[in-house]
């Protein structure tokens, strides 16, 4: 359940908060978000996954969302709509509390440079550190420990959780005999507007253009997303991924869990990477790739391991 406090609304402003039609009582209050097995009277809850059908029947939530032509036996009232998944994550809002970093006793806990523009309503936590000439866009929220090197732009709207580092140095090492000469990074980073940044994410500043994150882009906790990248509008990675420096990524890009895309390729528009699955060569067709077996006993996989070394011959 939600842990908002003192927030109730009639079933009726609900449905149009959300646009759905109504089964049952349009006066009804609602105080209360949670999943459908864990509901209570008074809380809202939603089915988007065919799955969970059975719980339907005995939810204890005084509403539920779904799909059109999803019927119950149970009394409660249904709020129909063409999309409850997306209607939920709408309804999530209303029950959201408010972010206040400084109803506390931290004290110069925060640094930002002179040379900082903050927009209008951003809101930063404690022990954030923001560099010299970046710039940070309305109503954006960087969370506590969150660092923010030099040259770095963040657009509207933007969510940084903690423990992130933007505009940290690339890799970029030029071998000198028996070691190393490092490449001094020279570029910066630009974040678009409604971009949400996971925790514990690290996004390197380009070698001598910057690197590009545009508009929409979703990222889950602990991804790494090396210098000079450019990631499209409206893009969603799960956690801990990794993108090699100089690849450059078209919009509406989804990508799995545990996943790596290699360094210097190309990869079209409305491309989707199962989880675990590491991009070795660009990518010009929109689709969906994927590139590793389901786990099996491994008398089962050596089996499928032989099969795939012989068809690759």
């Amino acid at each position: 359940m939600s842990g908002s406090e003192n927030k109730k609304y009639s079933i009726k402003f609900i449905s149009e908060y959300i646009d759905a039609s109504i089964i049952g009582d349009a006066d009804l209050q609602i105080d209360n978000i949670a999943t459908l097995d864990s509901a209570v009277q008074g809380c809202v809850t939603f089915l988007a996954n065919s799955k969970y059908n059975k719980l339907l029947e005995s939810t204890k939530a005084s509403a539920v969302i779904v799909k059109e032509g999803i019927k119950t036996n149970n009394e409660t009232t249904l709020l129909v709509c063409s999309d409850p998944y997306l209607a939920f994550a709408k309804l999530s809002k209303l029950f959201s509390d408010e972010i206040d970093f400084f109803n506390g006793s931290f004290q110069n806990s925060i640094f930002i440079h002179d040379s900082v523009n903050l927009g209008k309503d951003v809101k930063v936590g404690p022990n954030v550190y923001i560099g010299e000439n970046c710039k940070i866009g309305d109503k954006t929220v960087i969370y506590p420990n969150t660092t923010i090197l030099k040259d770095v732009s963040i657009g509207q709207d933007c969510i940084v959780h903690p423990n992130s580092v933007l505009g940290s140095d690339g890799f970029g090492f030029a071998p000198e005999n028996e070691s190393y000469q490092k490449i001094e990074q020279l570029g910066g980073l630009e974040i678009g507007d409604n971009v949400e940044i996971g925790a514990g994410c690290t996004i390197d500043r380009g070698a001598i253009s910057n690197t590009m994150i545009f508009d929409g882009v979703k990222l889950d906790n602990q991804i790494h997303i090396a210098h000079n990248v450019s990631l499209g509008s409206n893009s969603a990675i799960a956690a801990c991924c990794a993108i090699a420096g100089s690849t450059k990524i078209g919009k509406n890009f989804k990508m799995g869990g545990l996943s790596g895309v290699l360094g210097h390729l190309e990869i079209c528009d409305d491309v989707t990477v199962g989880a675990h699955t590491l991009i070795t060569k660009s990518i010009k067709s929109s689709g969906n790739y994927i590139g590793i077996m389901p786990a099996q006993n491994h008398m089962n996989w050596s089996k499928s391991a032989v099969f795939i070394k012989k068809r690759g011959k």
